[in-house]
């Protein structure tokens, strides 16, 4: 495993990408924490007295703290309280005054998430988007379908989370919030004595006295507090002590934490029990209708009694359908008119406007058959509650099947927070490191630096590194990697992982939003907002789908009921107890109902929420949908070469003498130039001479002292040992200090390049004594890897900034035939434009903050897990296990999964392309067959539960490629 120093301790394993961190400033005072500032741009000040008199009205604003008016720059800034007044009201006022002010610049950027209620199709989420993009201050606003999230950036000097909520709920849906930007670093306390106003005073001010405290909220009603700190300077344990402080006398604080409820759980299993409900509810009273319309008039004498005639032609089978289709079609439906209104107000049309023109129209025709039949005594008629009640019985029957497989599309993402276990075993320690005491607390409440004892069996509950002991760690969780890892001093672990066989202490790194586990969420969760471009078809199709199936229903209705009227078609075609008008109507209800695009709008969604889901717990994080569909065009793999084709750790594999001087002599001097150098040549030659110190038992106490210590880049160190000049460093080092390299010098350095070797010579006094052989080994796996890739027809090329005879050698070894050798950061970035402008996508591999801008310039970025923050940053794709194959697997599951969204497509479009034309009749006058209305609506039921089940056979996805490690993997003979 990769050792890591101290400097390593507070770097996050793993950055979130496209994230907005909020920076809480350290205030003075509570005032200080209310005031915001603004910046506005004032065009036409051409005076002193024009700047006085924006002051002025300004100035005498309520909230308005101070103004300072700039003629000369054209500029105000003003500071606010925002409980009284917002940046807008501010802007209104100076445009009051005539002066022209500009769009307020991007000063400060907040980000929230908002769980949506009542979106039933892509144009649901359009219409979410548009009413919170027309939101003053909003600057990018996404809504997921299948999520049913938004997550929005706005400007928070102009509004803020609750105007956003009440955009949305004017636009007929409804929202909570699920979390703000701040909300990272924060601890929920609960604290009892907390009664009064003068208790929230005394503790504010013990708490504001706190170092790392950015933000505190105090609820008195219902005594809870919530701190926004900062990680790195306290943590809820000494929060919660300094709570204990405060109280005094007769004022007992007692302070503990508060768990808050899962939403998303919590409101997705409400929704499945409101619609299994209302399905049941509509049942209730639609069975009846059912029998009293289609079975019992089938079976006399039983059925007889529904003929009988209460007044006039009205029988009692009319009124009782009459009585018992009403709820269904007003109470349990009432949801269908308020999504109707809402969308019609909006200017668009959804799932609800179909349904509730088709349910009406077979509803109000039925209440005029029963008018009719009601006032005279020769009218016959057929009514049609049946329809109505049916067709919404089958739509909520749907829905409800709908939100139960929807709920297990997050199963792997649900999984992966619930891997950190609920509590962990707290050490105290004395100074010589010894253990005072063990407390079992909430994982929750650990703290950075915090010494955690892992037992054989138990999960580690945060980010940390070994500080003591050793084990063997099973990672699978996280990497998906199957075989346990092992783990002693210096080692890092992952949250969430499980402790096998031996008992170890860790040091707590990262805790809380900054683990691994944490950010791996936070990324998916993301990832699966984002909107990939193929929906781009659905959305543009769902765009004008409703109003074309309105048209289609109507012309339907046309089409049957004109030529009905003229006799153009046999009176026999006709039911009985049916006229033309009837027929014509039931086949243009079917159109409206059969064609409803909600199968469309689920398509993409449900398929990316499962595939980046499933690929997190393969160890594959993909940042969105953009990513996932580019990764399956992919023709070119570019490999950078250390640390991704190679372990990424050089090791000294064999040392040659050239002169008489002694092994341990060469070794020490080697070591004393290099210890001061931080190239990674240079560890490995030091790590080497450690190696065989005490293999041999030699004494590391002289280590001798260099002096006049000097770097030359690019080719070595030289410095002065124990009165010796002392060079170590490559041929050209050599060459530059004119120190002769002889023909057996240079064939040994040849030969080693050939062996993709990397020879560092020792020069003593101008003479070449000795060369230290070093080699990156590769990864057990680049071999396999490449090959596979050929076999999918994908070219493999590696680009390097060693030399050409290393490059070619490690090339010829794995099996690439393309190099790219001696190559700078912006010339791999150069190559893969190149390689771009031949027509192909390329997809980019690497892990060194080098690699950075090739990564951002490929059509697909992977970054190598355990490489550089900056490199995960740039990267499309992270690869968390560091493991090749991984290459594979991410291109591959967008291939699966891309198959997956035409698939679903197929489904969704095929049930309305076979569906309208069967709804509208096509196959009536030769068959007899036709769809009635509610079989048309269970058919558009089943279009929605196809695609979402489509999505989830994703679930059962299968590595192309599985490499086993080889016994001892990372262990590499040196020999002298």
């Amino acid at each position: 495993m990769e050792q890591i120093g101290e400097a390593n301790l507070t770097a996050p394993l793993l950055q979130p990408n496209g994230s907005v961190a909020v920076d809480f400033s350290h205030e003075s005072s509570e005032s200080d924490k209310k005031t915001r500032k603004v910046v506005l741009r004032i065009r036409e000040i051409q005076c002193a007295s024009c700047a006085v008199s924006i002051e002025s009205v300004v100035g005498d604003m309520k909230g308005v703290e101070s103004i300072s008016v700039s003629p000369l720059h054209g500029q105000a800034i003003i500071r606010y309280n925002p409980e009284f007044i917002n940046a807008k009201r501010i802007k209104d006022a100076i445009g009051d005054l005539k002066f022209e002010v500009d769009e307020f610049p991007d000063q400060e950027i907040a980000v929230c998430r908002l769980r949506i209620k009542g979106m039933a199709c892509t144009s649901c989420s359009e219409s979410v988007e548009r009413a919170l993009l027309m939101v003053d201050g909003v600057k990018k606003a996404i809504v997921g379908l299948a999520l049913e999230e938004a997550k929005i950036h706005f400007d928070p000097n102009v509004t803020d989370s609750v105007h956003l909520i009440e955009a949305i709920e004017d636009a007929g849906f409804g929202a909570d919030l699920i979390s703000s930007g701040d909300d990272f670093n924060k601890v929920h306390l609960k604290v009892e004595g907390l009664n009064s106003s003068e208790d929230a005073t005394i503790m504010k001010s013990y708490l504001e006295a706190v170092e790392g405290v950015n933000h505190i909220e105090i609820d008195e009603g219902s005594h809870k507090v919530i701190i926004a700190y900062d990680p790195d300077l306290t943590g809820p344990r000494s929060l919660i002590e300094r709570i204990q402080e405060a109280g005094h006398g007769p004022n007992i604080y007692h302070a503990s934490l508060y768990t808050t409820t899962r939403v998303r759980e919590t409101e997705q299993h409400h929704e499945i029990t409101a619609y299994r409900n209302q399905f049941l509810w509509s049942c209730l009273f639609s069975v009846p209708v059912f029998m009293f319309s289609m079975v019992l008039p089938m079976f006399s004498p039983v059925g007889d009694w529904l003929s009988y005639k209460l007044y006039n032609n009205l029988n009692m089978g009319m009124l009782l359908r009459c009585v018992f289709c009403t709820p269904v079609q007003f109470i349990i439906g009432w949801r269908f008119y308020v999504g109707s209104y809402h969308a019609l107000r909006r200017g668009s049309a959804n799932m609800d406007v179909l349904v509730a023109l088709g349910t009406n129209a077979a509803y109000f025709y039925s209440v005029y058959i029963v008018i009719k039949a009601l006032t005279s005594e020769s009218f016959e008629g057929q009514d049609f509650f049946e329809t109505s009640s049916m067709l919404i019985s089958f739509i909520l029957l749907g829905k409800y099947l709908e939100v139960v497989a929807k709920g297990k599309t997050s199963d792997a993402l649900a999984k992966l927070t619930e891997l950190a276990p609920d509590t962990a075993t707290l050490l105290s320690l004395d100074v010589d490191g010894n253990v005072i005491s063990e407390t079992e607390i909430s994982t929750q409440l650990l703290q950075r630096n915090d010494v955690i004892k892992i037992v054989p069996g138990s999960k580690v509950p945060v980010d940390g590194i070994v500080i003591r002991g050793q084990s063997h760690v099973n990672e699978s969780m996280i990497t998906g990697e199957a075989k346990a890892v092992a783990k002693r001093q210096g080692d890092k672990v992952i949250g969430g992982t499980v402790n096998e066989n031996g008992c170890i202490l860790i040091k707590a790194t990262h805790v809380g939003s900054e683990t691994a586990l944490s950010q791996i969420v936070q990324l998916v969760e993301a990832a699966q907002l984002a909107r990939a471009p193929v929906q781009k078809l659905a959305d543009k199709i769902s765009r004008f789908f409703v109003p074309m199936v309105v048209v289609a229903a109507f012309i339907t209705w046309l089409g049957w009921f004109i030529p009905g009227e003229t006799h153009l078609y046999p009176r026999s075609w006709i039911p009985k107890a049916m006229d033309g008008f009837e027929l014509a109507l039931q086949f243009g209800i079917s159109v409206l109902v059969v064609a409803c695009p909600c199968a469309l709008g689920l398509a993409t969604p449900t398929a990316v929420m499962v595939a980046t889901g499933k690929g997190a717990s393969q160890g594959v994080l993909i940042k969105g949908g953009n990513a996932l569909e580019k990764a399956h065009k992919v023709k070119a793999v570019v490999f950078d070469k250390t640390g991704t084709l190679t372990i990424g750790r050089p090791a000294v594999v064999q040392i040659k003498n050239f002169s008489k001087i002694s092994l341990q002599e060469l070794c020490k001097l080697a070591a004393a130039a290099e210890v001061n150098s931080e190239h990674p040549l240079a560890k490995a030659v030091i790590e080497h001479s450690k190696k065989l110190h005490q293999q041999y038992g030699f004494s590391d106490d002289h280590l001798l002292e260099a002096k006049d210590f000097e770097v030359h880049p690019g080719a070595g160190v030289g410095a002065s040992i124990g009165g010796k000049r002392v060079l170590v460093g490559n041929k050209r080092l050599m060459l530059a200090f004119q120190v002769a390299v002889s023909p057996e010098i240079q064939d040994y350095v040849s030969d080693m390049e050939h062996l993709a070797r990397t020879c560092v010579l020792v020069a003593v006094d101008g003479v070449i004594c000795g060369a230290f052989a070093v080699s990156d080994p590769l990864k057990p796996e680049a071999g396999r890897v490449i090959s596979f890739l050929n076999s999918m027809s994908i070219s493999s090329i590696m680009v390097t900034g060693d030399n050409w005879a290393t490059a070619t050698a490690i090339a010829r070894e794995v099996g690439i035939e393309k190099v790219f050798a001696e190559t700078d950061p912006v010339g791999k970035a150069e190559r893969i434009k190149d390689l771009q402008m031949e027509g192909l996508t390329v997809a980019m591999v690497g892990d060194g903050i080098n690699d950075s801008p090739a990564l951002v310039a490929a059509d697909v970025g992977m970054a190598i897990g355990a490489g550089t923050d900056i490199a995960i940053e740039a990267a499309d794709i992270v690869l968390i296990k560091s493991n090749l194959e991984d290459v594979i697997t991410a291109i591959d599951l967008s291939r699966k999964t891309l198959a997956r969204i035409r698939l679903n497509y197929v489904w969704a479009l095929g049930y309305n392309v076979l569906g309208m034309p069967i709804a509208a009749g096509i196959l009536y006058p030769f068959t007899g067959i036709r769809l009635p209305p509610w079989l048309a609506g269970a058919c558009m039921a089943a279009s929605s539960l196809s695609v979402v089940c489509s999505s989830l056979l994703l679930q059962s996805y299968k590595k192309p490629l599985q490499v086993q490690d080889a016994q001892g993997r990372g262990d590499y003979l040196n020999y002298v």
